[in-house]
């Protein structure tokens, strides 16, 4: 899977909830935002940058959602032939979001999370995001 460009998604968390973030179009659906790491540039850089120019946040980004002794990279799910998506937790740093490429954001919890229309690159990281969201009190 070496070949295949990184996707960088980012889990916001903020107050026991997440981020999700809709894109429209013929394959819409809710996502974590997030975009490709260019030449150079590391995942983590490439999230704060990308949600910084979708949305006007300013995040810090934590550890891939799902990394452990088997998978030390976190959860990867290839999206087609060329891409290569992981998701990381993030800390909101500053802003609220903007609508640039999405029509609508909407801060879920752990609860909530099934009730969305997921992309499916996207699903696969749900059951890992769970046990970063504490329980809502």
């Amino acid at each position: 899977m070496s070949d295949r460009q990184v996707v960088v998604g980012v889990a916001v968390i903020l107050d026991g909830r997440v981020l999700a973030a809709l894109r429209t179009g013929p394959a819409g659906g809710w996502e974590f935002p997030g975009g490709k790491v260019e030449p150079g540039e590391s995942d983590q850089a490439a999230g704060a940058r990308e949600l910084k120019e979708e949305l006007g946040l300013e995040v810090v980004l934590g550890e891939p959602l799902g990394i452990g002794v088997d998978r030390p990279r976190g959860i990867e799910v290839p999206i087609g032939d060329k891409y290569l998506l992981r998701v990381y937790s993030a800390e909101l740093v500053a802003g609220e979001p903007v609508l640039h490429e999405h029509t609508a954001t909407r801060w879920v919890g752990a609860a909530e999370l099934d009730g969305l229309d997921w992309l499916s690159a996207d699903r696969p990281f749900l059951s890992a995001l769970r046990a970063e969201i504490p329980p809502s009190t």
